[in-house]
């Protein structure tokens, strides 16, 4: 068992090293993130994140692609797509806070899985690594924020 873990991490670490959210961490931040991160893989059309449930992952994708978006009772909104080396489930990094989009793969998708408590307790004891992160963080809500101005604007025919 204690070698399966080992792999794992090893592979959770060369991942991270390449990965578009964590490349230029140091080597350190990088391992702490590699201990707490779990591979998994879901199916075309799966459901990932629900909108309204509580937010638990932060989800790294290595592999595939999503589409993060809007649900309401009568339709759904593809508000942006996202592909390898890029992150979703940002919202699991917040105490209490209920996931904000709904999250779909839009094809058979690899991810590393990283628990939200364990990442914000992490970045609590480890200054470096918590600003590392909340920096990064910022920007991909930054872009969330956007992708949404940019779909409605679309969606009302208005050109930015």
């Amino acid at each position: 068992m204690r070698a399966f873990t080992r792999e794992v991490g090893d592979m959770a670490l060369t991942t991270l090293r390449k990965h578009g959210f964590t490349k230029g961490l140091n080597d350190k931040q990088l391992e702490t993130l590699a201990a707490l991160a779990t591979p998994v893989t879901f199916e075309a059309d799966e459901v990932i994140l629900v909108d309204g449930q509580h937010s638990t992952s932060f989800y790294l994708l290595t592999s595939g692609s999503v589409a993060v978006e809007l649900r309401t009772g009568t339709f759904v909104v593809c508000v942006e797509a996202l592909g390898a080396g890029q992150v979703f489930g940002w919202s699991a990094l917040l105490d209490n806070q209920d996931t904000l989009f709904q999250v779909r793969a839009r094809e058979k998708t690899t991810a590393l899985r990283i628990n939200g408590g364990q990442l914000q307790a992490r970045c609590k004891s480890d200054a470096g690594l918590g600003t590392e992160i909340l920096e990064r963080t910022l920007r991909v809500v930054a872009g969330r924020v956007k992708a949404t101005e940019l779909r409605f604007a679309e969606m009302c025919g208005v050109k930015l």
